[in-house]
């Protein structure tokens, strides 16, 4: 048995010895030496263009495309102002969220804008009804409120009969009916027939007469008023001094009594 193993252990030694001296004798293949020339060199011909940038082309990629790093805006005034409010709102309803209170007052602020410039505008239209368009919305759509200029607010300042002569002279009959209508209520408020105010209506004055006498010759020439200086009909010389003449007549009326 010993025998046996001894035998086994030499054959096993000289197996490793033989596989040992296989291996260094084995070399690997020799690769074939390469050897290039100028005649294998290909010299490129063709034409290089330099390209270069145009002057500010950087100004072409400024827009939100080309920004790869957003940065955070800085919060201002208005911005605190908003979370204050939203803040308040959102102790009173309770949103889910403090995103959901913003949007809230965001869209109150805007109603509030909207509100305002509507309540502007209103009190623009109504400054400008009242100063000069009253007779377009009056009370009966024949009424009508006497326009004046600036010259004629305070008709008690003004020399009537001056004006007079001089718009005869000028020839413009529109002008002096105008003036005599104008005349006319000066010398009835001057003699307490009528209480002057430049927003009063013709009607108005016509309500404050208590003789039917002079509610009537009042009624026709603010007829004939109407029609000649609102119509802006041409009169010839016979209407003007029909005119003319029932004026003069009622302005000695009133002023005698």
């Amino acid at each position: 048995m010993n025998r046996f193993l001894l035998l086994l252990s030499f054959l096993l030694c000289f197996n490793n010895l033989s596989a040992q001296d296989t291996l260094v004798k084995t070399e690997p293949p020799k690769a074939a030496s390469v050897i290039y020339t100028e005649a294998d060199i290909n010299v490129d011909s063709d034409t290089i263009e330099a390209k270069t940038f145009q002057k500010n082309f950087k100004k072409k990629y400024t827009d939100d495309d080309f920004v790869y790093e957003q940065k955070i805006p800085e919060k201002n005034w208005w911005d605190y102002f908003k979370e204050w409010l939203a803040d308040i709102f959102n102790g009173i309803f309770t949103f889910e969220n403090p995103e959901a209170s913003l949007n809230f007052v965001a869209l109150l602020l805007k109603v509030l804008a909207i509100l305002i410039v509507v309540f502007v505008i209103y009190l623009i239209v109504k400054a400008l009804i009242g100063k000069e368009g009253k007779w377009i919305f009056s009370k009966e759509a024949k009424q009508k409120v006497i326009h004046y200029s600036d010259i004629e607010k305070n008709i008690h300042l003004l020399d009537f009969e001056k004006l007079i002569k001089q718009s005869i002279e000028s020839g413009e009959k529109r002008i002096t009916i105008r003036y005599y209508y104008l005349w006319l209520l000066k010398v009835m408020a001057k003699n307490h027939y009528i209480e002057w105010d430049i927003e009063k209506t013709n009607s108005d004055y016509l309500h404050e007469l208590k003789n039917p006498v002079h509610k009537e010759e009042f009624t026709y020439l603010s007829y004939v008023y109407n029609y000649i200086w609102y119509g802006e009909f041409e009169i010839d010389e016979r209407m003007f001094e029909k005119a003319v003449s029932r004026f003069k007549n009622a302005i000695k009326t009133f002023n005698n009594g």
